[in-house]
């Protein structure tokens, strides 16, 4: 079996400044951090570093991209969504190494099947940055019965904060009026989730002031 400095040498094909494509790779992962930390890395930071111009950095994105792609469970228009855990398994490798957060909505139709997936909002998370009038304004316009709300911790740590409540209860508010029910809000990270409906939190959430 290839080691995980091998296989990127193969990507890479040939070296740079009297290094051979072993050495280059060996070195990327170094800078890097190992394969996790290159998947995180930038595009600048990749042309940047040694023997890695940009037709390899171009290379190693669409690998990188193409990994992620596979390990991801396809969240296709039809399926059923039963749990959190289904949430996890198809966001989890997309999501995980992006550097900062985004808030997606999943609209579902009245048996909790898949109609789209939409990206809100990208950055930091706030309430003015994740707006009702967003996420049930694409809700309306698929006639999405309910919705299930995602987002990432960029830190790795998926516990909610004190912001993902406050929006997860104006949100599910807002879906109350609307007759668009808010199922869960799931937060993805790298060592795991956190499902609101699971920890018990939208009832409290709901009947908070």
């Amino acid at each position: 079996m290839l080691t995980d400095a091998e296989l990127l040498a193969l990507l890479l094909r040939t070296g740079g400044r009297g290094e051979n494509a072993l050495a280059v790779a060996n070195g990327l992962l170094e800078v890097c951090g190992g394969l996790r930390g290159l998947a995180r890395a930038a595009a600048s930071e990749l042309c940047r570093a040694s023997g890695v111009g940009p037709a390899k950095c171009s290379s190693l994105l669409a690998a990188l991209e193409l990994g992620r792609r596979l390990a991801a469970q396809r969240l296709s228009p039809g399926v059923a969504i039963r749990s959190a855990a289904d949430i996890h398994r198809h966001f989890h490798a997309s999501l995980r190494d992006v550097l900062h957060e985004q808030f997606l909505v999943v609209l579902l139709d009245g048996r909790q099947r898949v109609l789209k997936t939409m990206v809100i909002s990208t950055g930091t998370l706030t309430a003015s940055l994740v707006h009702p009038r967003e996420v049930f304004r694409a809700a309306l316009r698929e006639a999405a019965a309910a919705v299930i709300l995602v987002h990432n911790h960029p830190s790795g740590d998926p516990t909610p904060s004190p912001e993902d409540r406050e929006i997860t209860a104006r949100l599910a508010r807002a879906g109350e009026i609307l007759g668009v029910r808010v199922l869960d809000h799931v937060i993805v990270a790298e060592s795991g989730y956190r499902s609101f409906r699971e920890d018990g939190d939208f009832e409290a959430l709901l009947a908070s002031p």
